[in-house]
Formats: structure tokens, C-alpha cells, sequence
């Protein structure tokens, strides 16, 4: 009973968890406190644990919580599997609906512009959040804003950047120098998001500590 009780939760918590990470919380903590699985204490310590490993923090919460309810790895599989079936079967759908429509469209200027206008909104929404955290936060006597992040975030912007405006070939399809292609290969290195997290971690330990 307890494996049908995790797997219609945790399929419902998938279906209309919306926001995902924290704002997830709640509903798994409803399901808790409704069936008994687990103490406060416990659901408290999950919820630690679930943000400092690896991965999505409601899967991760979902796993944990699976295994906790049943003893054993099979309660978790369930519970894992319940929480990202509802997402999988949308956006495979909406990936399918996308590329009939953009193959069937892909020559037509306002879906081009569309497509722009879209991807020029989630740069948007990802700088804005980036500002949003290196905010002062309430204390006037402790503001996390000064020279030191600002220049982290701007070198790691640059670096993202960067390497989308540097050409290694011509405007006839010819190699440009070597000096052009060792840079983009050296950006591009750079910037990519494991390399960027561990830089800007090393930066923020050595000025910060």
C-alpha cells in the first residue's frame, strides 16, 4: 500500500509542482505530514541533504524521501520515477509539437524573429537573476556588493560571451590564423560551466576568506 501511497504522491507533486526546487517543498511536505512517513526532524535534515548533493533538489528530495518511507532502494526508484514522469511526457510533447513546427516553418521570418526575441528574454532572466544575488542583502553594515563581484561577474559574463563573437573563418569559409582559433579554443574552455563554477568558487574563497 505504501508504494501505490508514494507513487500517486510523488506523480501529483510532479504534475503541479510548479516553480520546481524549493517551491516544491511544500507539497512534498504535505505528503509527509499527511501519510506519516517521516518526523519534522527528518524532513528538515532531507531537505538539507537534498540541496547540497548533485542534481535537482525536488528529485533528489523525492529520492530520499522514497527511501526513508520503505527501508529499502525500491521505495525510492518509485518515488524518483513518479516525480519525473509528468515532466517527461510534456516536454517530450512540447519538443515534438516544436520541431514539426519549426521544420515547417523555419524559413518564415517571424517565426525566426520569435525564436530570437525568446532566447534574448532567457539571457535576460538568467542576468537578472545573477543581479538579483549579488544584491545587498538587509544589513547595512554587511552589503556583498563591492568591486571584488562585481569583477566575478563581469569576467564570467565576459567569458560566456565571448566566444559567440569570435570567428575562426572568414566570410568565404576560409581558416582565419592560428592565434584566432587558439583564443576561441581557450574561451571556449573557459567558459564552460563546471570550469566558470570552480573559478569563480577559487576567486570568491581566495577574496572573501
Amino acid at each position: 500500500m505504501i508504494y501505490l501511497q508514494l507513487f500517486l504522491s510523488f506523480l501529483k507533486i510532479g504534475l503541479f509542482g510548479f516553480g520546481g526546487g524549493l517551491a516544491i517543498f511544500s507539497l512534498i511536505q504535505h505528503e509527509v505530514e499527511q501519510y506519516g512517513w517521516m518526523t519534522q526532524e527528518e524532513f528538515v535534515d532531507i531537505l538539507a541533504i537534498s540541496q547540497v548533493t548533485p542534481g535537482p533538489i525536488g528529485i533528489n528530495c523525492a529520492t530520499y524521501v522514497g527511501y526513508t518511507a520503505t527501508g529499502n532502494v525500491w521505495g525510492s526508484l518509485l518515488a524518483t520515477i513518479a516525480i519525473v514522469i509528468p515532466s517527461l511526457v510534456i516536454m517530450l510533447s512540447i519538443c515534438k509539437v516544436y520541431f514539426v513546427i519549426s521544420s515547417r516553418f523555419q524559413h518564415n521570418i517571424y517565426f525566426t524573429r520569435t525564436m530570437h526575441m525568446l532566447r534574448l528574454s532567457v539571457l535576460g532572466m538568467i542576468g537578472a537573476a545573477a543581479l538579483l544575488l549579488i544584491k545587498p542583502i538587509n544589513q547595512p553594515s554587511v552589503s556583498f556588493i563591492d568591486w571584488s563581484s562585481w569583477a566575478i561577474f563581469t569576467v564570467t559574463c565576459a567569458l560566456t560571451i565571448l566566444p559567440l563573437f569570435l570567428k575562426t573563418t572568414d566570410s568565404n569559409g576560409y581558416s582565419t590564423t592560428k592565434r584566432a582559433i587558439f583564443s576561441k579554443t581557450a574561451l571556449n574552455i573557459l567558459s564552460h560551466p563546471i570550469i566558470l563554477i570552480v573559478l569563480a568558487g577559487i576567486a570568491g574563497y581566495i577574496i572573501y576568506r
